[in-house]
């Protein structure tokens, strides 16, 4: 059954590859991206020429923007079937390093433009008693790496929305799903895209040439293991459009698409979830 599906962050990468994956299938998409008129006209342009696209000028760090770009879409196609929150900006660094105003910009994207789509989305979603948000976070998302606090830091806080929110939206039929991908060639690692990045040069002058080699050999492996395992973004819009067509009541919470991961994850998750059923054992008695 063909889905109305809301896409942010669609101008490149795992977006852009989901948008055109979804539509393939033959969901309306609603594509939604910044500075469609201007930086991303040519992005804009190629999805609004594939069959049941929609591009939409969003952008998620703008309060009226969010409210704007949803009510569009809530009157011209009734509901909202499917939320997919996807822009991020990523960030390395040393977190002595990162200025607190940094560290805001990154928690702006991450974690209050998700804030925004959620208030934005579920009004509609709670009356019709449906809908499915999918949340794109990180395969570190159990633990922080070094030079990347902030950045898993706001993929944790989104990991833990998605969490909370499966049992408030649960009488409402809405069903929450993190994924969790891992390492992949994208814009948004591969330096194409700048990220939000460690801003202090005192700071990092300070740790010297010790920090950086760590920080090198930290990339290297990443990249190496990426290129060892051929990581291929499709993978991620694959991934969203099985869960899409997944039955109501049989998504995970998390799914985890990390080939390097090697299972490491699944095994991560599964514990995680077998502790805090004791947990909550424990605080039920």
């Amino acid at each position: 059954m063909s889905k109305t599906i809301f896409i942010t962050g669609t101008s490149s990468g795992f977006g852009k590859l989901t948008a055109i994956t979804l539509a393939n299938a033959g969901h309306s998409v609603i594509a939604g991206m910044r500075n469609t008129a201007t930086k991303n006209a040519a992005a804009a342009q190629e999805l609004s020429s594939i069959a049941n696209i929609e591009v939409v000028d969003i952008d998620i760090t703008d309060d009226v923007s969010v409210t704007t770009a949803f009510e569009k879409t809530l009157a011209k196609y009734g509901k909202i079937d499917v939320l997919v929150n996807n822009a991020a900006v990523s960030g390395f660094g040393l977190l002595e390093g990162y200025s607190i105003e940094q560290v805001r910009k990154m928690f702006e994207v991450n974690v209050y433009g998700v804030l925004r789509t959620y208030q934005a989305v579920l009004p509609s979603m709670r009356r019709e008693k449906s809908g499915l948000i999918i949340n794109i976070t990180t395969g570190a998302s159990g633990h922080t790496l070094p030079f990347m606090v902030p950045y898993i830091s706001s993929k944790l806080v989104v990991e833990s929305i998605t969490e909370g929110l499966q049992d408030e939206l649960s009488d409402y039929g809405i069903e929450n799903v993190s994924i969790q991908p891992g390492v992949y060639p994208t814009e948004m690692n591969n330096g194409s895209k700048s990220g939000i990045n460690a801003d202090k040069e005192d700071i990092i002058t300070d740790y010297g040439t010790d920090a950086a080699n760590k920080f090198n050999a930290l990339g290297a492996a990443l990249f190496g293991k990426m290129a060892e395992f051929d990581m291929n973004p499709q993978t991620i819009a694959d991934g969203i459009l099985e869960l899409v067509a997944m039955k109501k009541g049989e998504r995970p919470l998390r799914f985890p698409l990390d080939a390097i991961a090697q299972g490491t994850d699944k095994e991560f998750i599964q514990a995680r979830a077998d502790i805090k059923a004791k947990w909550l054992a424990a605080y039920s008695n």
